[in-house]
Formats: structure tokens, C-alpha cells, sequence
């Protein structure tokens, strides 16, 4: 039976390790961990057992002080652990000291997102970003790797000593990282030729933002149809999606889903992402998606302002989401505890509640780029009709005779096809206008 079990059981077991400093916790050491203890469970881990240690400041060798990190070791060996996981950072020489105390795997928060991230990458460009955000994150930690080789001898041509393995590999590592950034260069361009497109048809550009497992994905496909993998765990789904969302006022709209943000979300990552988060800095709107039923919600929602002030885009109108209010006792229109976030809507992706009300929410605070006109327009005239009802939004309209009065609210760039057909100022088209009005 024990044999059985063995044969079974995860490929990792970890310990997670948090530290509580004096004075300097914005989120309880407590509540960052259980975070963590999902984040490597998301990772393919199983969590055996975790410890917090009080700190007044680091310990520059081994974060948490000798002592403290040697009892751990015992209770991490006791537990059969074979991975030990920190909340926070470490730096390389840390690592590479407690890796000694506790004889197995020792990684920081840092590396374990990167691993889900690296996992869950399946477009070319999250692959380029995650192998980007990898090295850069490996490279002060080559140190040591090789100490144990010698150096290698220069021979005919080569007079001295040669390189050290350890200089040999950064070396490579700094090429690929070049390398890398050229590519993703392209990438940039790439989606800067698309913006210009999307400038062209004068579609506003939407962008989903939020705390990782928010919703956005599910509400992606909600909105549009699409059918974007969401699943009810962290960074489920990376790559970016972007799709047409048809408003109800005839507007065209790109929705765009995006990586999901997270506390302490490693630097190097919102660096490496910088050609995904373009989008979000390009976005003519945010929707930004709260988790309502999380009692950390109002938590996350300071930790996406702060990523967002990070990139640039904290200064983006925002229509605040508070999503999956089917699993409160009591839905309401705004949670308790979160209201004065600006304007703001309650729905339930998954089982499409208040999705009527964010439409109209989101049509009210795109409109001002639309604009009333009032026309005339033969019956027989079938394509200027059609054309539109394509571009706007018919709120209006009499049959009367050979014509069709019509107003219609419609985009800037599009009044000029029409001019031909509006009803002309004076007697007759303010009788024409008051008559109209009163259909």
C-alpha cells in the first residue's frame, strides 16, 4: 500500500516559509502566504506545512536568521518536503545558503510565478516574454553555479587563461536576453501596426484589467462569444485575447483580455510584458475586475491601481466590475467596503446577471464619441439606410411618404457620408423636427 502511494503522490512537495516584518506589513503575513500556498498548488505542488518567522529586517545570509531557518529545515524534513518556497525574494547568496541548510529546492516567490507563467504560455509572444523575464531573473543567481571547475587553459592563439564556465554561460545568457528583446521589438511593432489599423475604423479599444482568477476570461467569453480558457485557479490563462464586442447602440467595441495582475507581481515580469500591457496603456477604457465575493477584494484592488500606476495607466477612465455576486448571500449593487471606486457595476459572469447593466454602463461612457444627427432619406435609397444602421444607432425614426426621417446618433468620422441627407435648419425642418420628435 505504501508502495502504491508513493507511485502517486505529486512530483512536489512544498513548504512555504512567510516573514512578518515589524512595521512594515501592508497585507497580514498570514493572508500573503494562504496566496502563496495557491500559487504553488496552480504550480502542480502539494502545500505539506508552512512557517512564519518575525523579523525586525532580513537576514543578509539567510533572510530568516540561522536559527530559525535550521528549525524549519527539520520540520520541512520531517514532512517529507522536497521543495521550500518563500514568500518574498531572495537574493542569490540567500539561496544559495539556505538551499545548504535545507538540502532540497529552496525558491522565492519570484521564481514560482515565473514557473506558472513559463507553464501556462502557449502563444509565441508569452513564450519570447516568459523566457525573457527567466533569464533576467537567473542571471545574478549564475554566481557559484561553476566555482567547483577550474579555469580553462588559452591554447596556440589563445595566450592566458580562457574563460571561466561562469562567464561562458552569462555571456550566453546575455546574448539570448538581446536577442530575446529584438524579437520582442518586433512583437511591439507589430502590435503598434495593428493599433493604427483599429485607429482607422475608429473602434474604441476596451481593456480588461484585474486580480488574477477575477473573472476576466470568463467575461471575455461572456461578452463576446469567444472561448478563452478560464478556469477557477490563478493565471489560468496569459496569452491576450482581443475580440469584437457589438454594442447595443450599434457600436463597434475591441475588448481586450489581459494577464492577470497579482501582489508583489515580480518586476521583471511587468518589464517583460511591457508589449502585452501596451494595450492596456493604449485603452481607450478599463474594465476593471473585481472578484466580489473575495474578502480581500478591496486588497486587490490596490494592488492592480499600483501595477497600473507601474505602467502608466493609472490615470485611465475605469468602470469598476464587481464580478461573481452570485456566490454572496445578499447581491447588491456594490459591495460592502468597496464603494467610492469610481463608476461601477455588479454582475455575475458565469451566470450572465447585471451583464445588461454593464452593457449600458459601458455604451454610456464610450458615447461621448457619438453625436446626434437628424436626416432624411429617400426609401428607395436602400444602401445609404443600411450603411447607417451599420455605423449608428437609429433611436428614431417616421415613414412618411417617399422619405424616412431618422435621428441618429452617430461616430465623427462617419457624419460626413450623411451631410447630403440632414434636414435643413428653418421653418420647414424645425416643423419637420418637431413633428419628428413627436413619433
Amino acid at each position: 500500500m505504501k508502495a502504491h502511494a508513493k507511485e502517486h503522490k505529486p512530483s512536489e512537495r512544498a513548504f512555504l516559509i512567510g516573514a512578518e516584518f515589524h512595521r512594515r506589513a501592508t497585507v497580514p503575513v498570514r493572508e500573503s502566504l494562504d496566496e502563496l500556498a495557491e500559487l504553488a498548488i496552480s504550480a502542480g505542488a502539494e502545500v505539506i506545512g508552512d512557517g512564519i518567522q518575525k523579523l525586525a529586517r532580513p537576514c543578509a545570509a539567510t533572510f530568516i536568521g540561522s536559527g530559525k531557518a535550521v528549525e524549519f529545515a527539520l520540520r520541512s524534513k520531517e514532512a517529507e518536503a522536497d521543495t521550500v518556497i518563500f514568500d518574498d525574494e531572495l537574493s542569490p547568496a540567500q539561496a544559495r545558503n539556505l538551499e545548504k541548510v535545507f538540502d532540497c529546492k529552496v525558491l522565492d516567490r519570484t521564481a514560482l510565478i515565473l514557473d506558472i507563467f513559463s507553464q501556462r504560455a502557449r502563444s509565441r509572444e508569452g513564450k519570447l516574454q516568459i523566457e525573457l523575464a527567466q533569464l533576467q531573473h537567473i542571471l545574478p543567481r549564475l554566481t557559484g553555479f561553476w566555482s567547483h571547475l577550474s579555469r580553462q587553459k588559452g591554447g596556440i592563439g589563445m595566450r592566458g587563461d580562457g574563460e571561466t564556465q561562469l562567464e561562458v554561460d552569462r555571456r550566453r545568457v546575455m546574448e539570448r536576453i538581446a536577442r530575446l528583446r529584438r524579437e520582442l521589438e518586433e512583437v511591439r511593432r507589430h502590435r503598434s501596426t495593428q493599433r493604427t489599423g483599429r485607429k482607422r475604423n475608429q473602434w474604441p479599444l476596451v481593456s480588461i484589467v484585474g486580480y488574477t482568477n477575477s473573472g476576466k476570461s470568463t467575461l471575455l467569453n461572456a461578452l463576446t462569444g469567444a472561448s478563452v480558457h478560464a478556469e477557477d485557479k490563478l493565471f489560468a490563462t496569459l496569452d491576450p485575447t482581443t475580440r469584437r464586442l457589438r454594442m447595443p447602440s450599434n457600436q463597434n467595441v475591441l475588448l481586450s483580455d489581459t494577464v492577470g495582475f497579482i501582489r508583489k507581481l515580480p518586476h521583471q515580469l511587468v518589464e517583460s510584458f511591457k508589449a502585452t500591457l501596451e494595450e492596456v496603456v493604449e485603452a481607450d477604457l478599463l474594465l476593471h475586475v473585481v472578484d466580489a465575493s473575495n474578502g480581500k477584494a478591496a486588497e486587490q484592488i490596490e494592488a492592480v491601481l499600483s501595477v497600473l500606476a507601474e505602467i502608466g495607466a493609472q490615470d485611465k477612465p475605469t468602470l469598476m466590475v464587481f464580478n461573481k455576486m452570485d456566490r454572496l448571500p445578499e447581491p447588491s449593487a456594490a459591495p460592502p467596503g468597496l464603494n467610492g471606486q469610481g463608476p461601477s457595476v455588479a454582475i455575475s459572469a458565469r451566470t450572465g446577471a447585471g451583464l445588461e447593466a454593464l452593457m449600458a454602463e459601458l455604451g454610456t461612457m464610450l458615447r461621448p464619441v457619438r453625436s446626434f444627427m437628424d436626416l432624411e432619406i429617400p426609401q428607395s435609397n436602400g444602401r445609404v439606410l443600411a450603411r447607417l444602421r451599420s455605423v449608428g444607432e437609429v433611436v428614431e425614426e417616421d415613414y412618411a411618404g417617399q422619405n424616412v426621417r431618422l435621428k441618429a446618433r452617430i461616430p465623427g468620422h462617419h457624419r460626413a457620408e450623411f451631410e447630403a441627407f440632414v434636414v435643413p435648419e428653418g421653418p420647414t425642418g424645425a416643423a419637420s423636427k418637431k413633428r419628428h420628435r413627436r413619433i
